[in-house]
């Protein structure tokens, strides 16, 4: 019979305590995963993994280490165990590690309420190759599409469960189903591709195969024969698809790692205006049948809703609790951590207030300018928020689209680009970051 992810945990906490750990913790992760590839109407791969992952990680004073296996034999436990302890003996003093204080620990661990699992049947391998295969068959029918470069369907669940020596204990399951496909028309040096793809908790809820198929091989025809726009300064629209890339950056920017190593553009930004006025960046870890929702973080810490941005200005860092004893602030709930490491700084759901505008209608106001569409490469000056990546997508020109582009570098300051954002009402509410398109003023492209 399998052990329960729950008693493994306890088990490996005493390990812990009879090796001499002062106070430990351990993260276990049970999962299993089905992945089909096809191509040209045939099975190209299927992959089958299934594996439970354990993490310990153990305190002797203000020592720590961390150790991480997947063999959860009685003696493998032991021997794991003796290990970490005897790494933290060798490991240098920090006074900012540590668990919880027991007050801190939420009492909410349960998540049926979050919808994080699905609890219908998993698919059969034949169910999902034929997901894959119906993408690359809607792609193919699109007129134009040459090939398609890759048809996927996957499905995977886990179980994850924490214990620590605190006297926390908790767990949950999580389940995911995906369909992708990447299209490609043109030969030779005119080839194009592109793509689509969703995934979701619930099978119930994924687009149909053919619906992504499709609209990866019209996408894909959009981009044939592109130009490159004039060397200049103009509004340039984030698509949809890429915009969190924007709000990503601020994420990492406002990270506690960042902030308490003193090497973040956002560093003097608190309390300061960030975004325009009027618009919220909110985090929201107990959004349902979203994928970045857990009732608990990684040290066993309440998740709780906040205003990362609030009508524009920045209200506070992301914070586990090593990086909050180094700023003397308080925790924001948002430790993440895999079986390999120790917990660090992180957000889950995030939504950028929406606009009052379409995609179209932003792109009707920008005049002369980019809409981009997929991006390439990335330099961001971690100090300064100097930004600079290589884009493709759609000139406008007249208010209207007038050709594809590519091979175009966009150039700005992040602190300058963010804080002069327009956005429009198009964001997918099921996503773990709900951000609409996004346009940016006098942004400089580097073209002919």
């Amino acid at each position: 019979m399998t052990d329960t992810l729950d008693d493994l945990t306890h088990r490996l906490l005493q390990r812990a305590r009879d090796a001499g750990a002062d106070a430990a913790d351990v993260l276990a992760v049970r999962g299993n995963s089905i992945s089909i590839d096809v191509r040209n109407g045939t099975l190209e791969q299927a992959e089958r993994s299934e594996a439970t992952d354990i993490g310990l990680r153990v305190f002797v004073g203000q020592r720590v280490a961390n150790v991480s296996s997947s063999d959860v034999r009685a003696d493998s436990l032991a021997i794991m165990a003796e290990r970490a302890v005897a790494m933290a003996r060798e490991a240098p003093e920090d006074p900012y590690v540590g668990l919880a204080d027991p007050d801190q620990l939420t009492e909410n661990r349960a998540s049926d309420w979050l919808e994080l699992y699905d609890p219908t049947p998993e698919p059969t391998p034949a169910e999902l190759e034929q997901d894959a295969r119906d993408a690359e068959s809607a792609a193919l029918e699109v007129a134009g599409i040459t090939q398609v470069s890759a048809s996927s369907a996957g499905y995977g669940s886990q179980e994850i469960h924490l214990a620590a020596s605190n006297g926390f204990s908790g767990g949950y399951q999580r389940s995911s189903r995906s369909v992708s496909c990447v299209a490609i028309a043109g030969t030779g040096t005119g080839m194009e591709r592109d793509y689509d793809g969703d995934q979701r908790i619930f099978q119930a809820d994924l687009r149909t195969a053919q619906d992504i198929g499709r609209t990866a091989g019209e996408r894909t025809l959009e981009r044939m024969n592109p130009r490159k726009p004039k060397t200049g300064a103009y509004p340039v629209l984030f698509d949809e698809r890429i915009s969190s890339s924007l709000i990503g950056h601020l994420l990492m920017a406002i990270n506690g790692a960042a902030i308490a190593r003193r090497s973040s553009w956002a560093l003097d930004l608190l309390g300061k205006q960030v975004l325009p006025q009027g618009l919220s960046l909110t985090e929201d870890p107990h959004r349902p049948r979203v994928g970045g929702s857990r009732p608990f973080d990684a040290e066993g810490l309440a998740t709780q809703k906040r205003d990362i941005v609030r009508d524009g200005v920045l209200t506070g860092w992301t914070l586990d609790l090593a990086t909050a004893r180094k700023l003397g602030l308080d925790p924001t709930g948002g430790a993440s951590r895999g079986t390999t490491g120790g917990p660090s700084p992180s957000v889950s759901n995030v939504a950028l207030s929406q606009g009052a505008t379409d995609r179209a209608g932003l792109i009707a106001d920008m005049g002369t300018g980019l809409v981009v569409t997929s991006m390439i490469g990335s330099t961001i000056n971690p100090n300064n928020g100097d930004y600079s990546r290589g884009a493709a997508g759609f000139w406008v020109e007249n208010g209207q689209v007038a050709y594809p582009v590519s091979g175009v570098t966009i150039a700005g300051n992040l602190i300058e680009m963010l804080k002069k954002i327009t956005p429009a009402n198009d964001a997918r509410p099921w996503l773990s970051r709900v951000v609409p398109s996004l346009l940016v003023e006098g942004l400089t492209l580097a073209g002919e």
